[in-house]
C-alpha cells in the first residue's frame, strides 16, 4: 500500500506482493533497538558509574588518607553482592531476549512497547537494584574521608583524586534514591497500570524525563569526576611538578559537584516551555567555570615540567585532548539556537562519548598503567601498552569525530537505518571501532 493506505498496482493492474526485505527490516530494526538499550545500561549503570570508584577508588582512597580499609568493610563488601544481584537481573533480560526501550527507559518506550512485561521489568528492577551498590559505595566513602583521616591530616592536605571521590560519593548519595523511586514508579505502572507517566491514564511522560535526568545529569559527573581525580594525579607525578593551583581544584570539583543538580533541563530543551529552557540554558553555562579553572590547572602544571612520556602519561595527555573537545562541543547543546537543530542528532553522540569515553575510560586506563605496579606487584610490557594507547586514541577519534559532522548534517540518533548519503561517514566511523577494538584486545 502506499502512504495514504491505497493499494499499489503494477503495469497490469495487479496488486503489487509486499516485498519480503520489509520484514527482515523490520526484524533489523527491533535488534538494533535491543542492543542499543543493552549497550547503554551495561555501559552507564555497570561499567562507567562504577568502575573508578569501585575499583581503584576501593584500592587507593584508604591507602591516600592512612586509613586501614574504608569506615564500613562489611557494607562494602554488601555493595559489591547487591552490584552482581542488580546486574543478574538486568542481564536476565537479556537472556530472555533483550528490551527495546532505550537505555533511558523513556514514557512512552518503556510502558507500551515490549508484548512481554517481564523483561522490561527485569531490566528496570537491575537498575533499581543497581542504584543501591552505588548508595552504599559513596556512603562509605563520606564517612571514610570524614572520619579515618590520619591525624594531622587537614581537608586541604588530601591528595585531589580524595578529593574527586569524596565530591561523587556526595552526588552518589543524594541523587541516586531519586532514579531509584522513578524506576520503582515505572515498575508499578507497567504491571499495575497506575497513571504516573502513561497519557492515556492521565500521566505525564515529560514528568519522568525530569525524574531521570535530575539524577542522570548528577550522574555524569559521578563518571567524569573520578577521572578528572586521576589526571589531577598523573599530571603532577608525570611531569615531575607539584600540581598548579591545588586549592581551586578542589574547590573547583566541589562547584561541579553542586552545579550538576541544577541543570538537568538541558537534555530537555525541546520538551520545555521557552522561559525554563532559557533558565536551564543559563544554568548550563555555569559549570564551564569550575571545569575551566581544572583545565587550565592541569595544563599549568605541565608549563615547563620534566614530562615522562610514558604509557600513564600519554592516556593523561590524551584525556586532556579529548576532554576538551567534550567540553567545547558542549556549548552550541547548552545554546538554545543550536541545540534545536542538534538535539537528539549524532552530535550528541558524539559529544556525549568524548565527555564519556575521552573523560572516564581514558582516564580509567591511564590510572590501571599508573597504579598497576602498585596493585599487583609487576610490571606490564611498556613497548605494547604505547602501541595499544596510540591505537585506542587513533581509533577514538575517527570513531567518534566523523559523528559531529554527521550530527550537524541532520543524521538523527537510535535510528537503525540511515539514508545513502550518510554512508562514507559510517563507514569511516565502523572503521575507527575496528581500530578502538585491536587497541583494546593488546590491553587485554
Amino acid at each position: 500500500k502506499d502512504a495514504d493506505g491505497n493499494t499499489v498496482l503494477d503495469a497490469e493492474g495487479n496488486p503489487v506482493k509486499e516485498k519480503k526485505r520489509s520484514y527482515t527490516l523490520a526484524s533489523g530494526n527491533q535488534t538494533y533497538n535491543r542492543l542499543m538499550t543493552l549497550h547503554g545500561a551495561i555501559m552507564v549503570f555497570m561499567v562507567i558509574v562504577p568502575s573508578v570508584p569501585a575499583s581503584l577508588g576501593n584500592f587507593f582512597l584508604p591507602i591516600m588518607i592512612g586509613a586501614k580499609d574504608v569506615a564500613f568493610p562489611r557494607l562494602n563488601l554488601l555493595s559489591w553482592w547487591v552490584y552482581v544481584a542488580g546486574s543478574i537481573f538486568a542481564v536476565s533480560s537479556v537472556i530472555a531476549g533483550g528490551v527495546d526501550t532505550g537505555w533511558t527507559f523513556y514514557t512512552p518506550y518503556s510502558t507500551m512497547t515490549d508484548a512481554d512485561h517481564w523483561r522490561v521489568v527485569a531490566m528496570i528492577a537491575g537498575a533499581f537494584v543497581l542504584g543501591f551498590s552505588s548508595i552504599l559505595t559513596g556512603l562509605n566513602f563520606v564517612v571514610t574521608v570524614h572520619k579515618l583521616r590520619a591525624p594531622g591530616m587537614g581537608w586541604f592536605d588530601m591528595p585531589l583524586f580524595v578529593w574527586a571521590l569524596y565530591a561523587t560519593a556526595i552526588i552518589q548519595v543524594l541523587a541516586t534514591p531519586v532514579i531509584g523511586i522513578t524506576l520503582l514508579l515505572l515498575i508499578f505502572e507497567r504491571l499495575f497500570h497506575v497513571g504516573i507517566f502513561d497519557p492515556r491514564m492521565g500521566g505525564d511522560p515529560v514528568l519522568f524525563q525530569h525524574f531521570f535526568w535530575f539524577y542522570s545529569h548528577p550522574v555524569v559527573y559521578v563518571m567524569i569526576i573520578p577521572g578528572m581525580g586521576i589526571a589531577s594525579e598523573l599530571i603532577g607525578v608525570h611531569a615531575h611538578k607539584k600540581l598548579f593551583g591545588y586549592r581551586s581544584m578542589a574547590y573547583a570539583v566541589l562547584g561541579i559537584a553542586a552545579v550538576s543538580f541544577i541543570v538537568w533541563g538541558h537534555h530537555m530543551f525541546t520538551a520545555e516551555g521557552e522561559l525554563a529552557a532559557a533558565v536551564f540554558s543559563a544554568v548550563t553555562f555555569l559549570v564551564a567555570i569550575p571545569t575551566a579553572v581544572k583545565m587550565f590547572n592541569w595544563i599549568g602544571t605541565l608549563y615547563k615540567g620534566s614530562i615522562q612520556m610514558n604509557t600513564p602519561m600519554l592516556y593523561a595527555l590524551s584525556f586532556l585532548f579529548l576532554f576538551a573537545i567534550g567540553g567545547l562541543t558542549g556549548l552550541p547543546l547548552a545554546t538554545l539556537s543550536t541545540d534545536l537543530h542538534l538535539h537528539d542528532s549524532y552530535f550528541v553522540v558524539a559529544h556525549f562519548h568524548y565527555v564519556m569515553m575521552g573523560g572516564t575510560v581514558i582516564a580509567f586506563l591511564a590510572g590501571i598503567h599508573h597504579w598497576w605496579p602498585k596493585m599487583f606487584g609487576r610490571m606490564y610490557n611498556e613497548r605494547w601498552a604505547m602501541i595499544a594507547c596510540t591505537l585506542v586514541f587513533i581509533g577514538f577519534n575517527v570513531t567518534f569525530f566523523t559523528q559531529f559532522f554527521l550530527g550537524t548534517r541532520g543524521m538523527p540518533r537510535r535510528y537503525a537505518s540511515y539514508p545513502d548519503e550518510y554512508q562514507l561517514l559510517h563507514q569511516v566511523s565502523s572503521i575507527g571501532a575496528a581500530i578502538l577494538l585491536i587497541g583494546f584486545l593488546i590491553h587485554l
